[in-house]
């Protein structure tokens, strides 16, 4: 009778110990609401924690949802600010417009600017990473009467080059099997994803800790990825997480998110009116030492040298993280949560 009861006790104890680790993440998601508002003439969806306070509003980059900012959420949420984060427009459970051409860079931020008087008020604090921090960027250039500050991720602000299409640069610095390059013809990428399947490829992508320029393999994207033998998952990324990314992406497609890859020649046509100005309003920037955009050519000379601060004359304070790869709001969550708050709490 001892022994059985022991053993009932032991399977109570390492069910209880499974459910609170593979439930972890479910219960940081805990208080975290979700609704849809019309905005810019689309649907979006928005997950958001906190009913008073002043707005900070997340922007997720490729290829995740408002999810990536799941840590972020939900400690600010708790800190007495409303925290949000949309699924940006071809993302998630927001609307995918068919057409190319409504994912200019106008269409991206008059999202932005609509989520924000959805929420019914006049400034925000802004935080974006990757495509979202190219987002945040324009909107602190074109509306900064809506940021109180804005804390950039990754990717810092790109003055317009008045002579070259970026496209074309990039093509002339790293070849046409750059990742942008190869994400310009409408389908050819959508492809070869459905080839490898979108868990394989989110998987690759939210994994890699290559500090250069991505280089897609000429036989197609995954061509070098083993479904036998995929790419190990990071302590700060579950299989529950990808599964979610993964369940995402088979609703909506890539096509929307690639649609912004294959508006970057246009916006660059559309801002010429913007070229040498500068954005204003008070920055951070974080990004870690083995992000590949860090690695880009130029990119690390440009924050370094005190050009990023010329176009960016309120930028307060430069981080970088050393051992962090791109995906930082996730890989050191609660360090970029830290950075974050201390940063707006001043304002």
């Amino acid at each position: 009778m001892g022994l059985g009861w022991n053993r009932v006790i032991y399977i109570c104890i390492f069910i209880y110990l499974y459910i609170d680790i593979s439930l972890g993440s479910s219960k940081e998601l805990e208080g975290i609401e979700h609704r849809t508002i019309e905005a810019n003439g689309i649907k979006i969806h928005i997950a958001e924690k906190g009913k008073e306070g002043p707005v900070v509003l997340f922007l997720h980059g490729f290829p995740e949802s408002w999810y990536s900012w799941r840590h972020q959420i939900a400690a600010l949420g708790s800190l007495g600010y409303r925290a949000v984060a949309p699924d940006l427009r071809g993302y998630g459970d927001t609307e995918v417009p068919s057409s190319i051409s409504n994912y200019t860079i106008f269409d991206l931020v008059g999202d932005i600017v609509g989520v924000i008087d959805a929420l019914g008020v006049d400034k925000v604090f802004l935080v974006g990473h990757d495509w979202g921090a190219v987002i945040g960027w324009q909107v602190c250039l074109f509306h900064p009467e809506r940021v109180k500050a804005y804390v950039a991720l990754s990717v810092p602000y790109a003055p317009r080059n008045p002579i070259l299409k970026p496209v074309t640069a990039m093509r002339l610095l790293y070849g046409n099997d750059f990742y942008i390059c190869r994400f310009q013809e409408p389908g050819k990428a959508e492809a070869e994803f459905a080839k490898v399947g979108a868990e394989l490829v989110i998987r690759g992508m939210l994994t890699t800790r290559t500090p250069g320029p991505p280089i897609l393999p000429k036989d197609g994207f995954g061509s070098d990825l083993d479904p036998a033998n995929p790419p190990p998952l990071p302590s700060w990324l579950s299989q529950e997480d990808l599964s979610y990314y993964v369940s995402k992406f088979d609703k909506s497609g890539f096509t929307g998110a690639l649609n912004y890859y294959r508006n970057i020649n246009l916006n660059w046509k559309l801002t010429a009116s913007w070229t040498g100005a500068r954005v204003k309003v008070p920055v951070k920037f974080i990004t870690g030492d083995l992000d590949l955009v860090y690695h880009l050519l130029g990119t690390k000379l440009y924050i370094k040298s005190g050009a990023f601060k010329l176009f960016v004359p309120n930028l307060e304070e430069v981080v970088i993280q050393k051992g962090v790869a791109h995906f930082i709001n996730q890989e050191v969550a609660d360090n970029v949560t830290n950075h974050i708050y201390e940063f707006i709490k001043k304002f």
